[in-house]
């Protein structure tokens, strides 16, 4: 159930400093320039699993790397659609990002679930030009791709007038937009905010981003995942590492009511910027590093995967490509053909052909029919996923103490 609860507009009308700028009688934005000890603390810890993850997947890629950032993507992707209700499988959402067809999906789930892949590359695309600005021309055709199918949602125009969420179990409006009237004034700060060059911290301008626009409500629908396509694309303008491994999309999705519950108190039920933003950034504070550390934690452990697969090729006398399908069936997902051939770049045949080898050394175990089949681990492969299962931390990211922190790696050595 969806519980958001944000605004009720009101006519703020007052000046104001925000990160340097003065911005005049139009409005004012919610801020939060300065961030505390333990704050600054945890971004200190997250630079750190940054430079880690940095050097595991861009300085020193392995050849597994590729198939890593593609499941990123697919999961990403699958979460940030899932909090507005719209969900496709693991296997569909990897499909969505390889450019194939869907297995399950029905037809708008898919549509909407490529058009949020296609503002994100767009973005993404856009990103990379050292002279690329935010404007709200950007915002507008980011919105447009994400619901264009949905003529109700407006897409790619400002709403026309108000908007409100209701409860979707008692039919009460928990969330009206900002005036209409006072709508295009402060997204023009908001755009001025983004496109300002060598921000203090990239991690609180791309929150402050998201929540600004998530609370200006400034669409009929789309606001929630236009606002974290941004606050991915504020991230990579800024150049943090790659923006694959950028998003915390994939930890809002498993993490949905404390983001909104989050978002409800910061909100307080109205556009109300003189509210503290703290809730706010605590909370992407921690998704950055919980989220950083799951991709290290599964980089590691893909990394000591894979040099058992390559030994299990060998002793099956299979080619060391087929490591790309065993390894893609290890981590859960369901291996198709078409999956296969992207990630081991071989043709239908040849995938065909590895893929029933696989199965008759019963390492992949089938599924379905014809084009439906696919592919699921056999129990040598999940014992090898299992055995090099790391738990997760649960240490606190704004703790004062360095002994506070556990090791990351406890288990060096296999187990089990």
């Amino acid at each position: 159930m969806r519980q958001q609860s944000y605004l009720v507009a009101n006519r703020l009308q007052i000046s104001y400093f925000l990160t340097g700028y003065r911005f005049g009688r139009h409005g004012v934005l919610y801020q939060y320039n300065l961030l505390d000890v333990p704050e600054r603390r945890a971004l200190e810890r997250i630079a750190k699993l940054r430079h880690d993850l940095r050097y595991m997947v861009q300085v020193e890629p392995r050849r597994w790397t590729g198939l890593l950032a593609r499941y990123t993507r697919a999961r990403a992707l699958r979460a940030s659609n899932s909090i507005e209700g719209i969900n496709v499988s693991q296997e569909d959402a990897l499909a969505v990002i390889d450019g194939e067809d869907p297995a399950d999906a029905d037809r708008p789930t898919w549509r909407a679930v490529v058009g949020y892949r296609t503002a994100m590359d767009y973005l993404l695309q856009r990103c990379r030009d050292p002279r690329f600005e935010f404007t709200l021309d950007v915002v507008l055709a980011v919105h447009f791709m994400i619901a264009q199918d949905d003529l109700r949602a407006n897409p790619g125009i400002l709403r026309p007038g108000w908007v409100g969420v209701r409860n979707s179990v008692t039919g009460e409006v928990v969330h009206e937009g900002i005036d209409r009237d006072l709508l295009q004034p402060h997204l023009d700060l908001l755009l001025q905010y983004m496109s300002v060059a060598n921000p203090a911290d990239t991690i609180l301008k791309a929150a402050m981003t998201h929540l600004n626009l998530t609370l200006l409500h400034p669409f009929s629908d789309g606001n929630g995942r236009t606002a974290r396509c941004l606050h991915t694309a504020v991230l990579a303008r800024e150049g943090i590492i790659a923006p694959t491994f950028s998003s915390i999309e994939e930890y809002i999705g498993l993490h949905q009511q404390q983001y909104y519950d989050v978002l409800a108190e910061v909100g307080g039920g109205g556009w109300n910027p003189m509210r503290s933003a703290k809730p706010w950034v605590r909370f992407c504070i921690e998704a950055h590093y919980r989220q950083i550390q799951t991709l290290l934690r599964r980089t590691r452990r893909v990394e000591r995967v894979w040099e058992e697969l390559l030994l299990l090729a060998a002793a099956n006398d299979l080619p060391e490509r087929t490591c790309f399908a065993m390894l893609e069936a290890s981590t859960g997902f369901k291996v198709r053909n078409s999956s296969y051939r992207v990630t081991a770049d071989v043709s239908n045949n040849l995938a065909s052909r590895d893929l029933k080898a696989l199965v008759d050394a019963e390492l992949l175990v089938p599924e379905g029919e014809k084009r439906g089949r696919e592919y699921s681990a056999g129990n040598a492969l999940r014992k090898i996923w299992l055995r090099y299962r790391l738990d997760a931390p649960t240490d606190d990211p704004f703790a004062e103490s360095e002994e506070d922190q556990p090791t990351l790696f406890p288990q060096e050595t296999p187990t089990g």
